[in-house]
């Protein structure tokens, strides 16, 4: 076995360090001593010469699982540029080369050989039990787990390599995985005696910067302008699309910028050229789907740009590692908008791991919106809690304001504590605010101390403070036991008094948001003072029409059925619903059932008609007669109104969707009747026809429903306190009698 020496030794001679990294030295010592391994470094930390290196101080040849075949280009390239043996086995080369690679592995000709899980698996596999196999490595061991970012179900078939060499070392690689995905990897690969080794996640010299909203003329300037801080210096930018790769490339092309494109669509030998060119300065920037980048060395890379939000935080981080990997500066930039959300809910349904990787959607998504230090909200999702703010970031340049939240913070751990870690964030918001759920109820959470202490804060808000408290590092998301929170260690020091917590102000709407809602209201009253307010006249003339003929079967007049000021009241609200209809003003729960179908029948026909029109504030005096000039009126209103439903307010509407707000809430945002919202949220794919039969309540229904639930159950309990102390006095008075018969 080589001692530090040898290893300091062929350090200096192979690759002319003179000195390891932190965990490489203990790394190799660990494997070249026959023991399994987890190593989690970040892209550009180190890692293959943490398996190189022990591969070089081993007797026999290391076999090294890779996933691309550019990833083995690159590396195999650079071992024999230092004068090492290296092979890979792969569908580029010539099937008769690939036949003299094997002999000369088994011959012992070979010292690393790189391979994909497939071509191992099926059938190299039994070749090697013939060879003198050192140890295997497996990089991106993340695609072995359910859990990771990358699921490749090939590399689940290499837990088969510890029973068929049971001596022989192996060590697995990740620059991303969380918590369960390190634990799978242990588990998949029979090795769940390994040591682990996890090195700082920390690249400082990385900034981080978000961008949001932005429209593809505006990202093209923000990149340009990066570009020009750059000159003659490589970059990268990262698209979801391939098309938008080519686009934009194109046109800083046009811009007179060096540029590339690579993505899965081109020839390999297109690929193999730009990667090429890229790595020897040839081409300055790539404009690449996620496809490229996966084992490249190029250190020098000085931003990376992601054109679109990526599909989870380990996909971020791997990419944004591809920066600045000598230490050096590097920027990193994300845009970010609805639309992106879309499209990666959609690809993450047709995944095959809908459920999985629409959680890790929605954490990336939590990191663009956050208000909080974008590297703590890195760090403490790989594990590495990070009690302090980066100062390289965009929320560290630009700070939110923020105030004391140490007793918000404490109730929600608490919560966390009292419930034995055995509740998410939905039963938490419940057991803080008070709410009589059955999942309350039925664990008895109603009873621990915790409950209601949080009921001056909103579910809403409650729910973006346990983001901040999330990304801070005071609990964490247990994936694997059905997404219970656990405290962290951080956590408990802010529970017990020992740290105190600075929350960010809630702020939801941004200035753009703001002024583009404004002008939009501006716009819609000055068209309803110029073409006037009669465009729900058609909508009550339908209605008082159903009044007619439901006043004509049962015999009575039409005002016993509906007032006219009830009438106007639901045209207004314009329910779909039995139960929606009893929030309708004089319109009780019993009127609503015996005569409600009707209506309802009538607005969910109207709303199909004319869905997208704009609403006033107030409903004007009508009279039944309209002239033809009215009508024409009415045409043209429907028409103007119909068109300015654009992207943008759709996005808007999609983006209050995603918040969870109610259909009530986003009508009020937008300044729509809740008729048209529904309708157009149909449209869009939001909601179904089944969910047109779902209550919608206002706020202030619920609130006043959820005070009536709350007295009645304090009443109850007043009532059961006072039984139980009469059912005790009655008892001593019968144990009294009893004993002196």
């Amino acid at each position: 076995m080589a001692n530090i020496q040898d290893i300091k030794q062929a350090l200096k001679t192979y690759y002319g360090y003179d000195s390891f990294r932190p965990f490489q030295e203990e790394i190799i010592m660990h494997t070249i001593g026959g023991g399994d391994s987890l190593v989690l470094m970040p892209t550009g930390g180190g890692k293959s010469l943490c398996f190189q290196m022990s591969a070089l101080l081993m007797d026999g040849m290391a076999v090294i699982v890779s996933p691309l075949i550019s990833l083995m280009k690159d590396q195999v390239e650079g071992l024999r540029m230092n004068g090492i043996a290296a092979e890979a086995l792969n569908s580029s080369n010539d099937e008769g080369y690939n036949r003299d690679i094997i002999n000369r592995c088994v011959e012992g000709k070979v010292k690393m050989l790189y391979i994909s899980p497939e071509r191992l698996i099926g059938g190299v596999l039994a070749i090697l039990q013939t060879a003198h196999v050192s140890m295997f490595a497996i990089d991106e061991a993340h695609c072995i787990s359910g859990w990771g970012h990358d699921f490749r179900p090939e590399y689940t078939q290499l837990g088969q390599l510890k029973q068929l060499f049971p001596h022989v070392p192996i060590m697995a690689l990740t620059a991303t995985a969380d918590k369960i995905t390190k634990e799978d990897i242990l588990v998949q690969l029979n090795i769940q005696d390994a040591k682990t080794y996890i090195s700082s996640f920390d690249r400082p010299n990385l900034s981080l910067d978000v961008k949001r909203g932005y429209s593809a003329r505006d990202k093209l300037r923000s990149i340009e302008e990066l570009i020009r801080r750059h000159p003659q210096e490589s970059g990268i930018i990262y698209c979801l699309a391939r098309k938008t790769t080519e686009t934009l490339a194109a046109k800083l092309k046009q811009d007179g910028f060096s540029v590339g494109v690579y993505h899965a669509g081109l020839l390999n030998s297109e690929r193999s050229q730009v990667q090429d060119d890229f790595q020897n300065d040839r081409v300055l920037i790539i404009c690449a789907t996620i496809a490229f980048g996966m084992g490249i060395d190029k250190s020098n890379v000085r931003f990376v740009v992601h054109y679109n939000l990526p599909k989870s935080i380990e996909s971020f981080y791997q990419e944004i590692g591809r920066g600045g990997r000598d230490g050096l500066p590097c920027e990193t930039v994300l845009f970010y908008n609805l639309q992106d959300i879309m499209t990666l809910r959609k690809f993450a349904d047709e995944s095959g791991q809908q459920e999985i990787n629409l959680d890790k959607l929605q954490r990336m998504q939590e990191y663009a919106e956050a208000q909080v230090c974008r590297r703590r909200i890195l760090l403490n999702y790989f594990g590495e809690i990070s009690e302090k703010s980066c100062g390289n970031c965009d929320v560290c340049h630009t700070p939110p304001q923020m105030f004391d939240g140490t007793t918000i913070v404490q109730k929600a751990l608490s919560a966390i504590v009292r419930t034995k870690e055995s509740i998410g964030f939905t039963l938490m918001v419940d057991i803080l605010r008070g709410t009589l759920s059955p999942d309350v109820v039925g664990n008895k959470y109603n009873q621990i101390k915790t409950f209601g202490v949080g009921r001056d804060i909103s579910a809403r808000d409650w729910h973006d403070y346990l983001l901040q408290m999330l990304q801070m590092g005071f609990f964490e998301i247990a994936y694997n036991e059905d997404r219970h929170l656990h405290i962290t260690p951080l956590g408990k020091e802010v529970l017990y008094g020992k740290r105190n917590v600075q929350l960010a102000v809630i702020n939801r709407e941004d200035f753009t948001v703001r002024s583009r809602r404004k002008k939009l209201r501006e716009e819609r009253e000055k068209e309803w003072a110029t073409i006037g307010q009669g465009q729900s006249n058609d909508l009550y003339s339908r209605l008082r029409e159903v009044r007619r003929q439901v006043a004509t079967e049962i015999g009575k007049p039409a005002f016993i059925v509906m007032s006219d000021k009830s009438l106007q009241d639901l045209v207004l609200k314009r329910p779909t619903t039995l139960e929606a209809m009893a929030d309708v003003y004089g319109f009780g729960e019993y009127k609503a059932k015996a005569y409600g179908k009707p209506f309802i029948e009538a607005i969910s026909q109207y709303e199909g008609d004319s869905a997208d029109l704009p609403f006033p504030d107030a409903v004007p005096s009508l009279t039944p007669s309209e002239s033809s000039s009215y009508m024409e009126k009415q045409k043209q209103l429907h028409a103007n109104a119909y068109a300015r439903w654009d992207d943008e307010e759709d996005k808007e509407l999609k983006g209050y969707y995603r918040q969870g707000l109610s259909i009530s809430e986003i009508a009020s945002l937008m300044n729509r009747n809740i008729g048209g919202i529904k309708s157009r949220m149909k449209k869009l794919g939001l909601m179904d026809d089944s969910d047109s039969t779902s209550v919608v309540f206002s706020s202030t229904a619920k609130k006043e429903r959820a005070n009536e639930y709350r007295q009645e159950l304090e009443k109850l309990v007043e009532m059961k306190a006072e039984m139980d102390k009469k059912i005790e006095e009655l008892r001593k008075k019968m144990e009294e009698d009893e004993g002196l018969m």
